[in-house]
């Protein structure tokens, strides 16, 4: 499956299904083909997205392993600028048919 979120203040947003189904579980929800973020829960998922990006990037300090070549920041900081100019515009973002 690939995701497609769309919003009325943004360009469409295209994900594949693993990335997408993580991004969907770090803001708490169940992976679904179709759904919706409403502006009042934009500020909510913003935060969780980059207290994601900060848990992967700050490592306990006796773990030596290395970020993934590519991290939670690179495959989340487009949805999050989608979020931030969404929210800025009053428009939801959607998926789905």
């Amino acid at each position: 499956m690939i995701y497609k979120f769309k919003s009325a203040a943004t360009g469409d947003l295209i994900m594949l299904a693993p990335n997408g189904d993580q991004m969907l579980r770090l803001l708490g929800r169940e992976p679904a083909p179709q759904g919706i973020i409403e502006v009042a829960d934009m500020p909510d998922a913003i935060a969780a997205l980059l207290a994601a990006i900060a848990r992967e990037e700050t490592p306990p300090e006796d773990d030596e392993e290395r970020l993934p070549p590519v991290g939670l920041r690179q495959r989340l900081w487009p949805m999050i600028e989608m979020l931030r100019r969404a929210h800025a515009a009053d428009a939801a973002v959607v998926w789905g048919a």
